[in-house]
């Protein structure tokens, strides 16, 4: 591995580069170690500024993994165009870096590459200051910001879900805020929000994968003239890819697939529930087959997870976590891919990967699903949290004959990548 106590000067580019932004795309993780959303979609868009020939760089975290922290605050494990900070002391609730050697090797960094944009794709590990680092250390650098979940509204992992009883929460106040968490007085909440706000007003634009999460942006006070709706960045279409498809034919099982994080908002016991419910009434035409981990979950969650896996019937197999590379191969073999998520999702990449592999999706009524999810087009929307709806539906669709919902096709990524373009410009 290669580090460095003081930051080398940016390896040449290629003499093809051409004129246009020159983009540091900065995320909270680095896809390497940590295969979430927003690290794909940072990594794939930065991946696509160099395909097109532009001056662009990388700049991911860890905290705790991968590279241990020996003394370089940025390093180059993975490429010449790619740097790595090994995270410090971090303040969760107001998103502050408490790490005294971030700001000096941050600001040596954007002098030493000098971009024009710098693209976060978070900013959990860097901190809201590092927007000012940016305006600081190169005045006329613009800074744009996507936004991936609802962080700075909620202090409950910015998912708008109650802490005690796990509901939706539709409007974040200090005093709303305070009854999750009774340890903090409303009156942190509202200094909370004004650290953050006056830290965002730094920001040039900001970016929204979906027009849900923009409007609770909107909401609690992003300008509407600074926000933009755009959807990641996505990888590219091979051509091996399958075309859009109906359901299977009656007497054909119906193979659900759940694709990513095992957790609790995102409604694995949803699932569960169902399959149990499909198993009491002898209805075996449908069969449920669960990809992903639940390592990174609480030890409580991790006990009930198990617990429930061991009493569930035949018509549920556990597969275990998968490689993103794989999971084109693995959803070409399934009718329907379930997202049952509880919590307001913004644009989760499950569904534009299901999207793209032409397989029809079934997932709950609300947030960024229901709308990336065209119910009856590209797939079905069922009643958020209703184990019982979910199975109803589910046994509805496996005896017809030849179902006639397909997922359409996606937007094209060139088509995302020219809008982002459009803000950089």
């Amino acid at each position: 591995m290669r580090k460095h106590s003081k930051l080398e000067p940016a390896v040449p580019s290629p003499p093809a580069v051409s004129p246009g932004p020159r983009v540091l795309v900065a995320t909270h993780s680095h896809p390497r170690y940590v295969k979430g959303g927003a690290e794909l979609a940072a990594y794939t868009l930065y991946e696509h500024l160099r395909r097109e020939g532009r001056e662009a760089w990388f700049l991911g975290c860890v905290r705790g993994i991968g590279p241990q922290r020996t003394g370089a605050t940025l390093s180059q494990p993975t490429g010449e165009r790619e740097y790595l900070y090994s995270a410090g002391e971090f303040d969760w609730f107001k998103f502050a870096n408490r790490d005294p050697k971030f700001p000096a090797e941050f600001r040596r960094l954007l002098e030493t590459l000098q971009p024009t944009v710098v693209h976060f794709h978070h900013y959990l590990n860097f901190g809201v200051e590092a927007f000012l680092h940016v305006k600081e250390t190169l005045p006329n650098c613009k800074v744009v910001l996507t936004l991936h979940e609802y962080l700075a509204i909620c202090n409950h992992y910015g998912q708008m879900v109650t802490r005690e009883r796990q509901v939706l929460c539709h409007e974040a106040t200090p005093d709303r805020c305070s009854r999750c968490f009774p340890e903090i007085p409303p009156t942190d909440f509202f200094l909370r929000k004004h650290y953050v706000q006056q830290f965002f007003a730094l920001v040039d634009h900001f970016i929204s994968p979906s027009e849900f999460l923009a409007a609770r942006y909107r909401a609690w006070g992003v300008p509407a003239h600074k926000l933009s709706v755009i959807e990641n960045v996505m990888p590219p279409v091979g051509p091996a890819l399958a075309p859009p498809r109906p359901l299977p034919d009656e007497g054909t099982p119906l193979r659900v697939g759940f694709f990513g994080q095992i957790s609790h908002l995102k409604g694995i016991n949803v699932l569960l529930e169902a399959a149990a419910i499909l198993a009491e009434q002898r209805q075996y035409g449908v069969t449920f087959e669960i990809h992903g981990d639940y390592s990174g979950q609480p030890p409580e969650f991790q006990k009930d997870y198990l617990e429930r896996l061991a009493k569930v019937g035949r018509n549920v197999k556990y597969y275990g976590p998968y490689e993103s590379e794989r999971v084109d191969a693995l959803m070409r073999q399934v009718d329907v891919v379930l997202v049952p998520s509880i919590w307001w999702e913004n644009s989760p990449l499950v569904i534009q990967e299901a999207l793209r592999n032409g397989v029809p999706i079934l997932c709950s009524d609300i947030g960024g699903m229901a709308e990336k999810v065209r119910d009856g087009i590209d797939g079905m929307h069922f009643p958020m949290g209703n184990p019982v709806a979910l199975a109803q539906r589910l046994l509805a669709q496996s005896l017809k004959r030849g179902g006639q919902v397909g997922a359409s096709p996606p937007a094209s990524p060139s088509i995302a990548y020219a809008q982002h373009e459009a803000v950089y410009r």
